[in-house]
């Protein structure tokens, strides 16, 4: 293991790198590729290189196959288990086969059956966090967080948290037992978690930030440059960050980061995970090469001073329209 800098998610106890490694691009999601065309070999030898690198924070979920995610997760770190941090989420029902995933589900009994199906495909004893993916609207999110503590007293799940939500959710979950870390897309192009509060909130309660898709979910990478670059059976052709006038206009955008990028002599992604890493939240680019792993890892040694995080925000401030992160917004609990 290298010395990958290791830094405190949130006050409950749980040490991670300060860049974790997002998985759901290996297997796919619910029969649609995501980021092209994946390779079981090289997927899981980019978990081995990671690894060796010190970036043992995997990120997976349920739905990411569904289950072949966690299960190619389980095949790479067979033999290493307490090695690796492993985080995975639950919420979209599903049978046991993998069907039915419209809608969210947060009831006690979902919670438990979710959990317990989790371990079995990691082939773990414990899962060390532990997120809903989703906020289930017709369930108390109190009745939710309650089913995940008792998973932790079952010595079942070390540390939990939510995914998209906001403050009042937040703080409502937060009483029922500690949150360690809220995760949402976040970016220089998708900042609404500092738009809406939410990112004060969770400094002030302590709870950790982990930011998905710290490329805009590709996008950063300057690699599309049109719409038509995008596989036709490549779910981001459905995100309108991707769309029509707001691809062009986010282009221009990126062309002045890409400046900056190019006066620091860094690629353009390295510059975009460093800010994450530089406003004090621990990004999971998600990669299923270890080219592209390693440059992402490598962005944890890039250091910015105050002076570039303002310049980089300057490109893009607070409440520039860039395009919603899903093309229905209804899942995410504002």
């Amino acid at each position: 293991m290298s010395n990958l800098k290791q830094v405190k998610l949130g006050s409950q106890g749980l040490t991670v790198p300060s860049i974790g490694l997002g998985c759901m691009g290996m297997t796919g999601m619910m029969g649609m590729k995501v980021y092209g065309e994946s390779n079981e070999k090289e997927a899981i030898a980019t978990i081995h290189r990671s690894f060796e690198l010190g970036g043992n924070f995997l990120d997976t979920a349920d739905l990411y196959g569904p289950f072949k995610n966690e299960q190619l997760i389980s095949q790479a770190i067979d033999g290493k288990r307490n090695q690796y941090i492993i985080a995975t989420k639950f919420g979209f029902e599903m049978d046991d086969n993998g069907n039915g995933a419209g809608r969210t589900n947060g009831s006690k009994n979902y919670v438990k059956k979710a959990a317990e199906r989790s371990l079995r495909n990691l082939n773990t004893d414990y899962i060390d966090l532990y997120y809903l993916h989703r906020l289930d609207r017709d369930t108390p999110v109190e009745e939710t967080v309650e089913a995940m503590s008792e998973l932790v007293k079952e010595g079942k799940v070390r540390y939990i948290g939510l995914s998209e939500v906001g403050s009042e959710t937040i703080r409502r979950a937060h009483k029922v037992h500690p949150l360690t870390a809220v995760q949402t897309e976040y970016s220089l192009f998708e900042r609404q978690v500092e738009e809406l509060g939410v990112l004060q909130t969770l400094k002030e309660l302590g709870i950790g930030f982990v930011a998905y898709s710290p490329l805009g979910r590709g996008f950063i990478s300057g690699e599309i440059q049109h719409p038509e670059d995008i596989p036709a059976d490549d779910f981001r052709r459905y995100l309108p960050r991707f769309q029509g006038e707001q691809f062009y206009k986010n282009i221009e955008l990126l062309n002045e980061v890409k400046k900056m990028a190019q006066e620091k002599q860094v690629a353009i992604s390295k510059l975009a995970i460093a800010w994450v890493i530089a406003k004090g939240h621990v990004p999971i680019p998600g990669t299923k090469r270890v080219k592209y792993l390693e440059q992402n890892i490598s962005a944890a040694t890039i250091e910015l001073s105050i002076e570039d995080v303002s310049r980089l925000e300057a490109i893009i401030p607070l409440g520039t329209q860039t395009g919603d992160r899903y093309a229905d917004m209804k899942d995410v609990n504002l």
